[in-house]
């Protein structure tokens, strides 16, 4: 049995607890992980007894509050220093981003990077496809939902919701927007100008339309909006070839059992697969999955999305009834979700091992 001790947070200024939940739903077997969230506290632990110590920096873009703080950033270096002289590696931690965000990010790219962690060994911990969906259901797994598919309460075609304005979901959006697609849909875009916002009645309880909060209830689920409508389209974080990065974007539909056409990464569909939940081949065209050009990915999407609106919903909903009860009980199985947290904890220990 290989002990691994893991300091959740550096300077306990991010998600540190949030990070030791999620270690803490591994089942690498022969391993163990202590999860410790205080820096002061380190005196009181054989660190020598350990065969692998590991300090995770929180870096989600909530600590741009602190990064500019000259306290702050001289006590991080000392600590790191301290850190790295007693053994540990360094976890960058960015979990609620993607490899392609965090290219566009300033305080990743030219400010804390090359002046804090250099000489210093680092892995960058991104979300892949572990992060929300742990999150989620760490969130959701004992909510009672008040889903109702019932034929008669499909008022629309399409949910499809976007707020910040990537340039693929703008494309997307255009091209819906344009042919008429989007007329009997729930749609909303946030940052376009004007905005495009949901009507009150489809908003999360509490949330004033006009000043729709950026952070903090985007993973919150409201069911009349699903309730009301026929077909999720998810208008993913990024569109490129060489990541999958899955968020609540996903998990949300999957959650509301609602079918979903996805706008996201090459091979998202696949990778679900993978991950054992079913997608909806059987029932309507999904070769857009297997698009690499992003522009054509578009064009297969709309083209998708402009054959769902001639097919007879009430028998899909009948069909796939079977599909959409196995992807909300595969979300929900712990098991399944521990596989791929192992996965990204196996890269963590690699990562010590190569010293």
């Amino acid at each position: 049995m290989q002990r691994n001790f893991i300091l959740t947070d550096v300077m306990k200024t991010g998600d540190n607890q949030t990070y030791a939940n999620f270690i803490n739903h591994n089942t690498i077997p022969n391993q163990t992980f202590e999860c410790v969230d205080e820096y002061y506290t380190l005196h009181n632990f054989d660190l020598e007894s350990y065969d692998r110590r590991l300090a995770l920096i929180d870096m989600r873009i909530h600590n741009d509050r602190v990064m500019n703080n000259v306290n702050y950033r001289e006590d991080l270096e000392k600590r790191l220093t301290l850190l790295h002289q007693q053994g540990f590696g360094f976890i960058v931690a960015c979990p609620w981003e993607s490899q392609e965000n965090l290219t566009t990010k300033k305080f990743m790219a030219n400010k804390v990077m090359p002046e804090i962690y250099f000489p210093y060994p680092y892995l960058v911990w991104t979300g892949g496809v572990s992060w929300f969906w742990f999150y989620m259901y760490d969130k959701h797994k004992d909510r009672v939902f008040d889903f109702n598919h019932g034929f008669t309460n499909k008022k629309h075609n399409f949910l499809y919701l976007n707020k910040g304005a990537r340039s693929h979901r703008v494309r997307l959006y255009e091209k819906l927007l344009s042919s008429g697609m989007l007329e009997n849909s729930i749609h909303t875009f946030i940052e376009r100008t004007p905005p495009k916002r949901l009507d009150k009645r489809y908003e999360l309880p509490g949330i004033d339309p006009e000043h729709y909060p950026r952070w903090g209830r985007d993973q919150d689920i409201h069911e009349p909006p699903y309730n009301d409508t026929f077909c999720s389209l998810v208008s993913e974080t990024n569109d490129v070839d060489y990541e999958i990065f899955m968020t609540e974007k996903i998990w949300k539909p999957i959650i509301a059992q609602h079918p979903f056409v996805v706008h996201g990464n090459y091979l998202y569909l696949q990778k679900l697969r993978e991950m054992g939940f079913k997608t909806f081949g059987s029932y309507f065209d999904e070769s857009y999955d297997l698009e690499r050009d992003p522009s054509k990915r578009i064009d297969k999407i709309v083209n998708t999305c402009r054959d769902l609106l001639t097919k007879n919903w009430q028998d899909i909903y009948l069909q796939t009834r079977a599909l959409r009860k196995h992807n909300l009980e595969t979300f929900f199985d712990r098991e399944k979700l521990s596989i791929e947290i192992n996965k990204t904890l196996n890269l963590f220990l690699e990562f010590a091992d190569r010293g």
